[in-house]
């Protein structure tokens, strides 16, 4: 053959390969518009067509898409058997689908992976370059590319997969037959299990710091705790957790219970815990969450200790119940606590992330017409929106170990905790997914009205301590870092590493991660970290000393729980909490 012939062979394989470049872009655009339609609400909103990048940009594409298979059927034509050559493309840092040798090592699995991770960059560069001047609506199409492409991983697929092929050999077929089980387990509670689900238990060896229930209502339980030292700060602590999950990540094991913590270091600590809504809590609104919360919560607290600023705690939506509860006591004329600390919090909702793309005007509409009035968000729909934001971590990992290969999930209480859902009120989770995840309406002095009162955030005039994670993909850190403009008082912010869990759980006796400080409230994110100076270890022992200065003088821990009103109850947890959705 000519040099000429092999010149125009290459010369077709290459235009063969970019048509086939533009036909997966065009196949993979008309599934994404696809999807978009089905997000729309029942009025009739349409969805946008999703235009292919400009003419140029597809054409380097298609050019590179072309370039790398030729590569990639060069490399694999010239192999030896038995070789294992250095890869044309290689996944990126952290990324464990592909971590198995039979992936290098079989050139045929190889080819399978070097190809997948080829088309999924194809993929993810031509979402990028969409002519999108919509944020929103470019954030959604960039999520909904990567779930596209996670989803259509060799790894995920028995026939794909070398470690499907090699398990199934060394057990003589034994896996594939756990593998069905474990499928058939799964489709029965409706989820993929991520952890053994048999080892815990809430109130057995999950959430096991005593205390007992001293008031409870429609909504919450509120948990006092029994000191562990003879002496206390005189000032209290209650904490708000999320209401859209349990409260006992904050007290999961002893070892690395943040509420335990708190009381070993001298703290008197209440906690809400919040009801798993049923049929009866169906109507239950933004106005209710936060009175029958933080609102009474605070008052409980103040009549069993005699103390009226007792310094608060709110984590994630948590944090923003119990901001707006402490914007209306302002309100109020009020003067209602002696400090407070947002953990992972949201309180200007300008940039969310990846949840954020989810939330439009008609997606939003939908909830409203569906639920507004009264209706309840599934727990587990919440459940899964929350896991496909890291699905290759929380759905495929455990799609590929569960069911391809037969395995049990590891016993790892902070998955127990994630698979622990909890259902909503539709009229509460309407009104904010569209005032604060869509309008943004919490961060406008006026523009938000609760219980009958002007909502300004600014009015909260008491020291703030902001805590954010580096990595947090639901409260992304720099948005939380708006929040410090909004308040009225002096504000700290730490940064801690890692993200929205880990970050935060993270105990003093374990001394990992670290954490950034800087004394600057300059408004820029980027510049405050620039100028922060790294601390080695738990974020705890910080917080700890800033919370001295609002903690009182020492007294002596009081003998019983509760008082002559608020009669202790059940022992903690409670049984608010054992409520499955």
């Amino acid at each position: 053959m000519s040099d000429d012939d092999t010149s125009k062979q290459q010369a077709a394989a290459i235009q063969a390969m970019m048509q086939a470049g533009q036909t997966i872009a065009r196949g993979f655009f008309e599934t994404l518009t696809k999807q978009q339609v089905a997000m729309q609400d029942a009025t009739g909103a349409a969805a946008p067509g999703l235009s292919l990048p400009d003419p140029e940009t597809l054409l380097r594409l298609q050019q590179e898409f072309a370039t790398n298979h030729m590569a990639l059927w060069s490399s694999m034509a010239a192999r030896k058997p038995g070789e294992t050559v250095t890869p044309v493309v290689s996944p990126e840092a952290g990324d464990k689908r592909f971590a198995s040798p039979e992936w290098a090592s079989n050139p045929m699995f190889d080819y399978l992976r070097q190809a997948y991770l080829i088309n999924s960059s194809f993929l993810r560069e031509a979402a990028d370059s969409v002519p999108l001047n919509d944020g929103r609506a470019k954030a959604r199409l960039q999520f909904l590319t990567r779930q596209y492409i996670d989803a259509l991983a060799p790894s995920n697929f028995a026939a794909t997969n070398p470690e499907f092929i090699h398990t199934a050999l060394e057990t003589k077929g034994e896996s594939i037959t756990r593998g069905i089980q474990n499928l058939l387990s799964d489709l029965e509670k409706g989820r993929v299990s991520m952890t053994d689900e048999s080892v815990f238990e809430v109130g057995r060896n999950l959430a096991i710091t005593p205390g007992a229930v001293v008031y409870e209502n429609d909504l919450i339980q509120l948990i006092q705790y029994s000191p562990l030292t003879e002496t206390v700060v005189q000032t209290p602590l209650l904490i708000v957790p999320p209401s859209i999950n349990k409260y006992y990540i904050l007290d999961l094991q002893p070892e690395n219970s943040f509420v335990r913590y708190a009381i070993s270091q001298g703290h008197t600590v209440f906690l809400v815990s919040w009801k798993n809504a049923g049929p009866s809590e169906s109507t239950k609104t933004w106005d209710d969450y936060v009175q029958e919360g933080p609102l009474t919560a605070l008052e409980v607290v103040r009549s069993i200790t005699k103390v009226k600023k007792p310094n608060v705690l709110g984590f994630c939506v948590g944090g923003t119940i119990l901001a707006t509860a402490l914007a209306v006591a302002k309100a109020r004329g009020e003067d209602p606590v002696a400090s407070v600390t947002f953990l992972t919090t949201l309180l200007d909702f300008s940039d969310t992330g990846e949840i954020g793309c989810l939330v439009d005007e008609a997606s939003v509409s939908a909830r409203e017409a569906a639920m507004g009035k009264g209706g309840l968000m599934r727990g587990q729909e919440l459940a899964s929106v929350f896991s496909f934001l890291r699905a290759n971590d929380l759905v495929w990992q455990y799609v590929v170990s569960n069911y391809l290969k037969g395995g049990t999930p590891k016993a790892f209480d902070l998955l127990y905790w994630n698979s622990d859902a909890t259902n909503l009120p539709g009229p509460f989770l309407a009104w904010y997914l569209r005032n604060m995840y869509l309008e943004n309406n919490l961060r406008l002095p006026g523009r938000l009205t609760v219980l009958g009162q002007k909502v300004d955030l600014g009015k909260i005039d008491v020291p703030v301590y902001f805590f954010a994670a580096r990595e947090d993909h639901i409260v992304p850190w720099k948005t939380s870092y708006l929040g410090r403009a909004l308040m009225g008082g002096d504000t700290t912010f730490v940064l801690g590493a890692s993200g929205h869990i880990a970050g935060t759980i993270n105990p003093v006796a374990k001394n990992r991660r670290s954490y950034w400080t800087s004394a600057q409230t300059i408004t820029s994110p980027d510049e405050w970290l620039t100028g922060a100076e790294e601390h080695p270890g738990s974020w705890w022992a910080h917080w700890t000393e800033w919370l001295k200065a609002f903690d009182g003088r020492q007294v002596p821990a009081r003998g019983r729980l509760g008082s002559t009103k608020y009669e202790p109850g059940e022992p903690a947890p409670g049984r608010y909490v054992k409520a499955r959705a």
